[in-house]
C-alpha cells in the first residue's frame, strides 16, 4: 500500500518575512519605490488635508501613489483590486508597510489630483528621466491612442437624436401602459414586470430630457453640432482599431532616445488634426521643468502620422519652430518604394482598385483643348464653353471648368459613357487643373515628405511612439479609463505614462545608457 507524508491544516506557521526585501533592484517596483519615496515633492498634497489638530491619521500620499502606481502597472485599474492587493498580494504589502486603504480612498485619491498635481508629479517623474540621461531631445514623435470609458456610446447623439430617442421612448411608455391595463382586465400576470418597465423609461425619458435642456449642442470643429454623450458629456465617440468607441483620445510625444514621454494628454475628440498646438505647448512645459530650458524644442524634428495631417496642425509646428514631419493621406501613392504594393493588397482592396482603373466614363483626359476656340472637345465632337477662368483653390491650384450644353449632351450617344448617373438631366462638367499658383503650408509639407530625406526621417517614427502605445495597453493592460471627464480621464493617462517613464529609468539607470 502506498504511503504519504502526514498534512494537518490545524497548526500554526510562522514566517517571517522583511518587507523591503520584497522590492529587489532593478525592478519596477523598486524603482516606483524609490522615485516616489526619495525623488518626488508630494508636499502639494497636504492642503487637502485638515486635520493637523483634530480627525484621524490620513494615508500617506506617497502610500497611494505606489499603490495606485504598482497596481496599473500590472492591469489592475479597479479601485477594489487595489483594496484586495493590498490585502492579499506580498509586494503591495511590502509597498504601504501593512497599511490597508479602502477602495473609495484610493478612488478619491486619483480623482481628485486635479491638473496641477497630476502635470507637476509627471514633470517630476520626467526631470529622474533627465538626470539618468533617458532624453535625447533632437527627435520627437506623436500619436494616439483611442482610450474607452465606462459611458455607453448608445447615450450618444446630436440633440436632434437624443429628442427623437425621447419620442421613441415616450411611445413605448403609452405602449406599456395600454398593456399594462390590458393585464388588469384580463389577469395580473405581468403586472409587476410592465410596472417596472414603465419606470425604468420615465426615468430614461427624464434622463434625455434634463441633458437636453441644461446643455447646448456640442459644436465641432467644422462650426457642426458633433453628438453629445448623456453619461460623459465630454467624452466622444470615435473609432477605434476595435470598432466605435466612447471615449478620450490619449495622445503622447515620446522622445526618441529611450522612448521616454514627454508629455501626455487626453482629449475629448477622436480628431486629431488640432491636437499639436497643445501637445507641443505640454512638451515645451514639461522639458523647460526638466532643466532643458524654454526653447527645447527649437529646431527639434517632430513627426507624426497622416491623421495630424492639416493646415492647424502644421501652423503650430511653424509657430514652435520644430522641424515637422506629417505625410498626408496620399504620400505612399507618390513613394516609389510602394509602387508595387497592389500586388500585395487583399482581395478585396484590389476588387476596388480594379473598379477605380476600369471606369465606365471618360475622365479629363478624353478631352481635347482647341487654342483657338479656348474650348475643349469631348469624345463625341461637341464642344465645352469655359464658365470661368483662372479659379485658385483653396490648395493654391489655378483651374479652368468647362462644361457642355444640355441640348448636346441629351441626344449624345456616349452618354452612358460621359455621365456618372446617365438618368439625370445635367450635362457633363469638366475640371483642368493647370498647375499651383501659390505654395501653400500643406502643399510644402507634401514635397518635404517626398524627399529622400524626408522618407528617411519619418520612417523613423513608427519604432520611436508606437512601441510606447504596445507597451501600456497590451504589455501593462492599461488599455481603458475607469474615469470619466477630461480631467480625471486626463489624470488617469498622465499616471499610464509616468509608468512607462518609470519602466525606463528600471531598465536604464545606472547601466550607462
Amino acid at each position: 500500500m502506498a504511503r504519504y507524508k502526514a498534512y494537518d491544516y490545524n497548526q500554526a506557521t510562522m514566517i517571517p518575512v522583511c518587507l523591503s526585501e520584497q522590492l529587489e533592484p532593478g525592478t519596477l517596483e523598486y524603482t516606483i519605490h524609490y522615485v516616489v519615496q526619495e525623488r518626488l515633492d508630494l508636499s502639494a498634497f497636504d492642503l487637502a488635508y485638515c486635520n493637523d489638530s483634530q480627525g484621524r491619521p490620513a494615508y500617506d500620499p506617497r502610500i497611494l501613489l505606489k499603490v495606485i502606481l504598482l497596481g496599473y502597472s500590472r492591469g489592475k485599474l479597479s479601485s477594489r483590486k487595489l483594496e484586495a492587493a493590498c490585502k492579499e498580494n506580498i509586494l503591495f504589502m511590502a509597498m504601504t508597510c501593512g497599511q490597508t486603504p479602502d477602495h473609495s480612498t484610493i478612488a478619491g485619491f486619483v480623482s481628485g489630483m486635479g491638473e496641477g498635481r497630476i502635470s507637476s508629479l509627471f514633470a517630476q517623474v520626467l526631470l529622474v528621466c533627465e538626470e539618468e540621461g533617458l532624453l535625447s531631445g533632437t527627435h520627437f514623435s506623436m500619436d494616439g491612442y483611442k482610450l474607452s470609458t465606462n459611458a455607453s456610446k448608445e447615450w450618444s447623439g446630436t440633440h436632434a437624436d437624443l429628442l427623437k430617442k425621447k419620442k421613441t421612448l415616450e411611445k413605448l411608455v403609452r405602449d406599456t401602459v395600454r398593456e399594462h391595463k390590458h393585464n388588469d382586465r384580463s389577469r395580473r400576470e405581468g403586472a409587476d414586470a410592465a410596472i417596472k418597465r414603465t419606470e425604468k423609461l420615465k426615468r430614461s425619458i427624464a434622463k434625455i430630457g434634463g441633458f437636453v435642456a441644461e446643455n447646448p449642442p456640442r459644436i465641432g470643429r467644422q462650426q457642426k453640432e458633433i453628438q453629445s454623450n448623456i453619461t460623459d458629456p465630454q467624452s466622444a465617440k470615435m473609432k477605434s482599431s476595435h470598432g466605435i468607441i466612447q471615449g478620450y483620445n490619449a495622445n503622447a510625444m515620446v522622445d526618441e532616445l529611450h522612448q521616454v514621454i514627454v508629455h501626455g494628454q487626453a482629449f475629448g475628440e477622436g480628431d486629431d488634426g488640432a491636437l499639436a498646438e497643445a501637445m507641443l505647448e505640454g512638451a515645451r512645459q514639461n522639458l523647460e521643468a526638466a532643466g532643458r530650458g524654454g526653447d527645447a524644442l527649437q529646431e527639434a524634428v517632430v513627426s507624426a502620422d497622416t491623421g495630424y495631417f492639416s493646415a492647424r496642425n502644421l501652423e503650430a509646428c511653424q509657430e514652435a519652430g520644430v522641424d515637422a514631419y506629417i505625410p498626408d493621406p496620399h504620400f505612399r501613392k507618390r513613394d516609389p518604394r510602394f509602387a508595387e504594393a497592389a500586388r500585395y493588397r487583399r482581395p478585396t482592396d484590389k476588387r476596388k482598385m480594379d473598379y477605380q482603373s476600369k471606369r465606365q466614363w471618360f475622365g479629363p483626359e478624353a478631352f481635347k483643348y482647341d487654342a483657338v476656340s479656348g474650348r475643349l472637345i469631348c469624345p463625341a465632337g461637341r464642344r465645352l464653353y469655359n464658365t470661368s477662368k483662372n479659379i485658385t483653390t483653396a490648395n493654391g491650384y489655378l483651374v479652368s471648368c468647362y462644361r457642355a450644353t444640355k441640348s448636346d449632351c441629351g441626344q449624345c450617344a456616349f452618354r452612358k459613357q460621359c455621365l456618372r448617373n446617365p438618368e439625370s438631366n445635367n450635362p457633363r462638367q469638366v475640371r483642368i487643373f493647370n498647375g499651383r499658383v501659390t505654395e501653400t503650408i500643406t502643399s510644402a509639407m507634401k514635397h518635404k515628405i517626398d524627399t529622400r530625406e524626408g522618407r528617411a526621417i519619418y520612417s523613423r517614427r513608427l519604432g520611436i511612439v508606437e512601441p510606447v502605445f504596445a507597451n501600456i495597453a497590451a504589455q501593462k493592460g492599461m488599455n481603458r479609463s475607469t474615469l470619466r471627464g477630461t480631467e480625471k480621464v486626463n489624470t488617469q493617462w498622465k499616471l499610464y505614462c509616468m509608468i512607462h517613464n518609470l519602466g525606463k529609468v528600471a531598465k536604464y539607470a545606472h547601466r550607462g545608457n
